[in-house]
């Protein structure tokens, strides 16, 4: 019963594809009004379309969230619509696979801007509302293990996901005395169209090896974790980050 989400109007970014688009979903089959914010509009259309077509409620919103301009008439947009925000999903992120000798300027700034500094200025800007209204509200930051592990050729992704991290703490302490929860989910490696290819190859079987459960998590394995952490059933939980990665972390050296 405290799970449950149907007063609940929430905020998800980076909608229009991925883990973005499940968790949409995923939260208007909870009962939450969504509002699914992205940079393409068409897929945001889609979405919300199908959200309607299943018997959910949703508003789509076109945000860039490396634009601070953007966010904020982004969330401004989502206020009108749904009138206040209850909860936010900080999802947007990108990733870049290189070696970190060959990194170029280029690349680490598009990947720190988007899951790092856009996480920040969504979060903060959706904060100021949750803050002004008197209610509060939850917010979910999506880290990764990798943001408590090492991984090759991933460094850009690994910083921005520790830095994600200690964020979603540093959020969670200044913003518990205006009734402001945030916590963070961790996945592990999560089954994706990106990648399915890859974990059929030999190097990706290897890899399997090393998660205890032997397997690729399901998006639908961090609805638990999610609805948990936006529902009041989290409701003395905050600053804390969740893994939800097969027990990946813990696997022997």
């Amino acid at each position: 019963m405290i799970l449950d989400l149907k007063a609940k109007s929430i905020l998800v970014t980076g909608a229009s594809s991925g883990l973005g688009r499940h968790f949409a979903g995923a939260l208007a089959e909870a009962g939450a009004t969504v509002v699914a914010a992205a940079r393409r509009g068409e897929e945001l259309e889609r979405l919300v379309a199908e959200i309607g077509t299943s018997g959910g409620r949703a508003h789509a919103v076109v945000m860039d969230v490396t634009d601070v301009a953007s966010v904020k008439a982004g969330i401004a947009e989502a206020l009108r619509a749904v009138g206040r925000l209850d909860g936010l999903v900080n999802n947007s992120g990108v990733t870049e696979t290189v070696p970190l000798l060959d990194q170029t300027e280029e690349g680490w700034d598009r990947v720190l801007d988007t899951n790092l500094k856009g996480a920040w200025a969504v979060a903060t800007e959706a904060a100021r509302h949750m803050a002004a209204s008197g209610a509060g509200g939850a917010i979910v930051n999506i880290a990764s293990v990798l943001g408590l592990r090492q991984g090759g050729q991933l460094s850009a992704y690994a910083t921005s996901k520790a830095a994600l991290v200690q964020l979603t703490k540093q959020m969670a302490l200044e913003w518990a005395r205006h009734g402001i929860r945030v916590n963070a989910l961790a996945p592990g490696y999560i089954e994706t169209d990106l990648n399915r290819g890859f974990f059929q190859s030999e190097a990706g079987k290897a890899m399997l090896k090393r998660i205890p459960q032997r397997r690729l998590g399901q998006p639908g394995d961090l609805d638990g974790a999610l609805l948990l952490c936006l529902s009041d059933a989290s409701r003395y939980m905050t600053g804390a980050v969740i893994a939800v990665d097969g027990g990946h972390l813990v696997s022997s050296l």
